[in-house]
């Protein structure tokens, strides 16, 4: 995310907290120069954009409560396994032809949703979802008739509910996140005097302080003004994918396109429903940030942490080298990726 070039935050989060808020507003917009308007647009405001399940399937069925001047349309992410990698493009193409079509129907909230991942269906990566039916919307000036919500098992982070925010999410709902709660005081590994729905009232607190946070580092204090503010810059994403997908989104470095985007998603699917015996009972830990044994790859390993340690500490020259071969060997690799993706 940008943020705002000064030597001190414009915003202080936890200390004027009283000035910024999370009050987010779902379904269409209302023409600012409709003057003559006597009957604006109804939307609905919700007091924070973290959405229980319990939330969703309220708008999922406000049609009955009101009198049909909401419509809510769920709209599927995923699309057949048979179709592979090579099948994203087409079911992104799908899915924003789905949307507008949902809004010339007249439905006023959308939901996107990967609920119906299973192991024969892939779902597209949720940021890529909402930014492409963002995108399309306004391209087709259909965006202000119609609110996004998305339903995703993906985002867990706040990171995560930043960039879905960014990209043109009103309301998001973490439902796996509430899921792995839920597991969690089932297997007691939660406090005994913790419910898990006060564990879910609490992860939705967390994520709403870490959302503060992120919007007061480019001096945003609505979360009304970050949703769609599209405030990033991509990093290691080819230009031809970003004009497609995430319009008018900065980026210096070249790098992956949808191509690889796809081949990474059924990667994820193949790990989870082929049968691959070391995630039979449990998720991948992944090492995004911290190195695992089956994780990313890390500049920093504990073997060549283990080394350099004991050669400062012997004064043994051959074990450095042995350090320094493992690093240039890793900064090799880094000028073979980025002639594989034509870094810039």
């Amino acid at each position: 995310q940008l943020f705002a070039q000064v030597t001190n935050p414009p915003i202080d989060p936890i200390r004027e907290e009283m000035v910024m808020s999370l009050t987010t507003i779902i379904g269409p917009r209302p023409n600012l120069l409709g003057l003559e308007e006597s009957e604006p647009q109804l939307r609905l405001e919700a007091h924070q954009p973290i959405l229980s399940n319990v939330d969703v399937e309220k708008i999922r069925h406000i049609d009955q409560y009101t009198d049909n001047r909401f419509r809510t349309i769920t709209l599927s992410s995923c699309y057949a396994v048979d179709q592979g990698a090579a099948g994203m493009e087409t079911a992104i193409a799908n899915l924003c032809r789905q949307a507008e079509e949902a809004v010339r129907d007249r439905f006023n909230i959308i939901i996107l949703s990967d609920r119906k991942m299973d192991a024969q269906h892939i779902a597209i990566p949720a940021l890529l979802a909402t930014s492409a039916v963002h995108h399309h919307l306004i391209r087709e000036g259909l965006r202000t008739e119609t609110g996004l919500v998305v339903e995703t098992g993906s985002a867990r982070e706040v990171h995560h509910f930043a960039c879905l925010a960014g990209f043109g999410a009103e309301a998001i709902n973490p439902y796996l996140a509430f899921e792995t709660l839920v597991d969690m005081k089932r297997q007691g590994q939660l406090p005994a005097d913790l419910s898990a729905e006060e564990a879910e009232k609490r992860y939705i607190k967390a994520i709403g302080k870490g959302l503060f946070k992120v919007m007061s580092k480019m001096g945003i204090s609505t979360y009304q003004s970050y949703c769609g503010a599209r405030i990033f810059e991509a990093v290691g994403l080819a230009t031809e994918f970003i004009a497609n997908y995430f319009t008018g989104t900065a980026s210096q470095i070249e790098g992956a396109g949808l191509a690889e985007v796809a081949q990474e998603a059924t990667q994820r699917h193949i790990d989870a429903f082929r049968g691959v015996m070391i995630y039979k009972n449990a998720l991948d830990v992944g090492g995004e940030y911290a190195w695992r044994a089956r994780g990313d790859e890390h500049t920093l390993t504990p073997s060549n942490i283990a080394k350099v340690q004991h050669a400062v500490r012997t004064s043994n020259y051959s074990l450095y080298k042995e350090y320094a071969n493992e690093i240039n060997d890793q900064a090799g690799k880094l000028k073979t990726l980025r002639g594989l993706f034509k870094f810039k």
